[in-house]
């Protein structure tokens, strides 16, 4: 099959899992990558190598994306709890998975590694979406849930570029250059954005691809992955980008609407449905390990930010989509993983997108005051309200 009638194929599948998407309330990004399995396993398309560069630095996109939607401001003074509940809700799954994929699953090494890293993430995409459509973001429990969320983000990204690096000396310049454009490189992007701004043809977004090329350049010299320095820039870039939001609505533009579904579908390419079949229980089994060690390791403490929505809060953070996708393509690229172990990993992470969200939506998500109201006004009438019929700003917790 021909380059054009591949891309012909997947633009096809990636437009109509956008408008699946906006009609069923469902995340593009799973769809895309169902399409992708849908795209190998009954069309046999495999990955080409175009293919493969968009959507490698698709998930350098993804990951600056990432770092900007954090807000920092209203974080730091979250910090300390978010902090403790941010490490437990990365290490306690990762340590769990870990030894389980080693010593359970009898995988490499690398590979258990892999999966620890890949089972441990929260997604930010998933969990910033909830927060909006229930109208949390902007109170004490839905700016804990982002604080939170950013703190086990970090920690994925940390994890990826320390515990996979194989020092040589373009590591160390890796090191040196991605250190001279986080000192300075926030600073040189406003500036050059305020003398370029409104321009039709775009120079301050080629800017930002530019150190994302070169850094991930540096990054192959270096045996390592660019993926921290890339997350570090976009946390320092997200006070700027909350205040020029045309600047942040245009990067959106051009990585969702080309890039990233391109990384999205072709991992759902390199997922084999009959391995998955064939591997169900460990499917189900590390899925359930995943979910589990976050509701052990964080429940217990969530009390620290909410006392009612600590289930709420817990199933959140038991989300992965994003980062777990990218954590797992990088393992099936580097050769740390195989096909078999790629499509068990990225079928955990579709479903650790929905079983959570599904529940905390359905049984624990928070009632407001005016909801509570509601629900007595409307009892005695002999009818249900159910929360999400309530367009409310919910109580401080």
């Amino acid at each position: 099959m021909s380059d054009l009638a591949i891309a012909a194929i997947l633009a096809t599948m990636i437009l109509a899992a956008s408008a699946i998407s906006i009609e069923i309330g469902i995340a593009s990004a799973i769809l895309e990558i169902i399409c992708g399995v849908i795209a190998g396993n009954v069309f046999h398309i495999h990955p080409t190598n175009w293919l493969t560069f968009i959507a490698s630095f698709g998930s350098i996109v993804l990951t600056f994306l990432a770092g900007t939607e954090v807000n920092i401001k209203e974080s730091r003074g979250k910090l300390g709890r978010s902090m403790l509940i941010g490490l437990i809700s990365f290490f306690v799954p990762f340590i769990v998975v870990f030894l389980f994929a080693l010593h359970g699953f009898h995988w490499t090494m690398a590979a258990s590694k892999i999966a620890g890293i890949a089972l441990s993430t929260t997604s930010l995409a998933v969990v910033y979406a909830i927060l909006v459509e229930t109208d949390l973001e902007k109170t004490s429990l839905g700016k804990s849930i982002m604080a939170t969320t950013f703190v086990t983000d970090s920690l994925t990204a940390l994890a990826l570029s320390i515990l996979f690096v194989q020092f040589n000396a373009y590591t160390i310049l890796f090191a040196g250059v991605s250190l001279i454009i986080l000192t300075f490189g926030s600073r040189f992007i406003k500036f050059f954005f305020e003398r370029y701004k409104n321009k039709v043809i775009e120079p301050e977004i080629k800017l930002i691809f530019c150190i994302f090329f070169l850094l991930m350049f540096l990054a192959q010299l270096g045996k390592t992955e660019a993926i921290l320095p890339v997350f570090v820039l976009g946390l320092l870039l997200a006070p700027f980008s909350e205040t020029h939001r045309k600047f942040s609505n245009k990067m959106r533009t051009v990585a969702y609407a080309f890039i990233t579904p391109f990384f999205f579908i072709k991992g759902g390419l390199s997922v084999s449905v009959a391995e998955v079949i064939n591997n169900w229980r460990i499917v189900l089994g590390l899925l359930a390990l995943k979910i589990g060690s976050k509701i052990a390791g964080i429940y217990p403490v969530a009390r620290m930010t909410s006392t009612r929505s600590r289930m709420f809060f817990t199933l959140l953070m038991s989300t992965g989509l994003t980062f777990g996708t990218i954590s797992s393509t990088f393992g099936l690229q580097n050769g740390y993983i195989d096909k078999t172990q790629f499509s068990i990993l990225i079928s955990i992470v579709i479903l650790s997108a929905i079983v959570p969200t599904f529940l905390a939506q359905r049984f624990f998500r928070p009632v407001t005051q005016d909801m509570r109201e509601g629900l007595r006004a409307v009892g005695e009438e002999g009818r249900t309200l159910h929360p999400r019929d309530a367009d409310n700003k919910p109580v401080e917790e």
